[in-house]
Order: C-alpha cells, then structure tokens, then sequence
C-alpha cells in the first residue's frame, strides 16, 4: 500500500520535472500533493477497517468512551509506524492492527487500574483446559454482549486466549501475571459466562 503509493507520487513528480517547472515550485507542488495522497490513502484506510477494529475494541473495554479513546489511538499508532511496517500480506498487516488495537486496549485496562485477577488451586487450573462456555443457542453479537459484562480481567484473558489465540505464558507475560492465574481467569470467565448464557437463553423460553 505504502509501496504503491510512493510510486505513484514518483510517477507524477517524474511527468512535472518533464515540463521544465521552476525547481521551487515542483517542490511546493511535490510536498502539496505528498500530503494529499497521503491523507487520501489514510481515509481509505480507516474505512476499510475501522469496523473491524471497533469490535476488537469493544470486546475489551466495552465503555463506548474509552473504546472511542483506544479505537483513535490506535489508528495514530497505525499511521505513524506504517512507513516501517514491512506488508507481507493481507493477513498479516491485518493480525498486526489488531495487535496494535489489543495493546492499546491492555494500556487503558492498566493505566485506569482495572486489571485485577483472582488466583484458583493449581489442581483445578488443570482441569478446566478443555471447558468450554455453551454457544450453540445465540448468535456471535450475543456471546460479544454477554462477554463484554464479565469482570474486566476474565473478560480481558478471555479474549487474549480465545479470540487472539495466546497461550497462557504469553498472556502472563503480556499481563504481568503468572501462567497458572492466566489459566484461572480463564476458568472463573468460563464458568461465568456459562452462567449467563444460560440465563439469557432461559429467558428466551
């Protein structure tokens, strides 16, 4: 993208050094339309994510306010590292905005000092591993709902070992946590959404 489009600013600068314009005045038009090609692919840019990236936010910090907060921060982060971020392909400068999106979630979590977990006995972190909360009766924007009012710290594991694929050493070390508390988030969130799934589905009937 950033590729493509330093190519055509060349392309375009190449025709006007043609014409034999005064070097000042290629240089005002070069910097002019630098801007403008660059806020034009911005624009594109932010459409063509910016939903996608709203989730990502919502499933973290469901406060329309500070999900609003981290979505714009996000996107700064966004635009200010892409002239060194190396594009491999769709997939991977898509997994890096969420990545980007996932960080700036956890520095809001810590800075408002909502990040608080509760510890289980090693022989239960065992046993939850392969537990799973019961989806099969609603929909994907249910199960986002029901997730977005568990406690923040089941919520915020939930998600990184769920929905972004970590391990629990990897959340721990994103955490500041140990691994076997990772893994008791994870069981406590379970079970509470369970809990509520099953509420909700109940109140369906």
């Amino acid at each position: 993208m950033v590729e493509k489009l330093v190519k055509l600013i060349q392309q375009k600068d190449q025709l006007t050094e043609q014409l034999g314009q005064p070097k000042s005045y290629l240089q005002n038009v070069k910097l002019q339309r630098m801007k403008t090609e660059k806020q034009r692919a911005m624009s594109q840019l932010y459409q063509m994510y910016v939903e996608e990236l709203s989730s990502v936010c919502y499933r973290y910090v469901p406060s329309s306010d500070d999900a609003k907060d981290v979505l714009q921060n996000s996107f700064v982060k966004i635009f200010t590292s892409l002239p060194t971020f190396e594009y491999r392909d769709e997939s991977s400068f898509r997994n890096w905005m969420i990545k980007v999106v996932v960080n700036e979630a956890l520095h809001l979590l810590r800075e408002r000092k909502r990040l608080r977990f509760t510890n289980l006995k090693e022989s239960l972190v065992k046993y939850v591993e392969d537990e799973q909360p019961l989806v099969e009766h609603i929909t994907a924007d249910q199960l986002h709902q029901l997730i977005s009012q568990l406690p923040d710290g089941y919520r915020t594991v939930i998600n990184l070992y769920v929905f972004e694929g970590y391990s629990h050493q990897k959340i721990a070390e994103m955490l500041n946590i140990t691994a076997s508390t990772s893994a008791s988030q994870l069981y406590f969130a379970k079970r509470l959404l369970s809990r509520k799934i099953n509420e909700f589905i109940n109140k369906r009937q």
